[in-house]
């Protein structure tokens, strides 16, 4: 086994540790800043022009951001978690937009929207 093989074999056990230990609020968390890494490795390939590599890395970022969509509680949530599923439909088309024109404009506006909202969330740790 190579260097970089072990090094990702480690560092997927300690985000198994991390995810059996967190509380829902860190997964959030987790998955924001799984995305801005997806978004920004795809920003990477894209730049270096390797295209299957940016396109399976926009397809993690999409799929992070449904399952952010899909744990929001529309009823508890009201009008905060439709603004919310809203924005990341919004995020969602923009990332398929920015993968097809090889656009890392789009890349950079989705990653400045999806760090605004981990931001606000990383505001409400340890809160209620």
């Amino acid at each position: 086994m190579n260097a970089m093989a072990a090094m990702r074999q480690y560092q997927q056990v300690g985000v198994k540790v991390q995810v059996n230990e967190a509380d829902p609020h860190r997964l959030i968390q987790m998955l924001m800043q799984g995305g801005l890494d997806r978004i920004a490795q795809a920003k990477g390939a894209m730049e270096r022009e390797a295209f299957a590599e940016k396109g399976a890395l926009i397809g993690k970022a999409i799929n992070i951001i449904a399952g952010l969509r899909d744990v929001l509680d529309k009823d508890a949530g009201g009008e905060l978690a439709g603004n919310l599923d809203r924005l990341y439909e919004y995020m969602t088309m923009r990332l398929f937009e920015a993968g097809r024109h090889n656009d890392v404009s789009k890349l950079d506006e989705v990653a400045r929207l999806l760090a605004e909202v981990k931001e606000g969330w990383d505001g409400i740790a340890g809160r209620g």
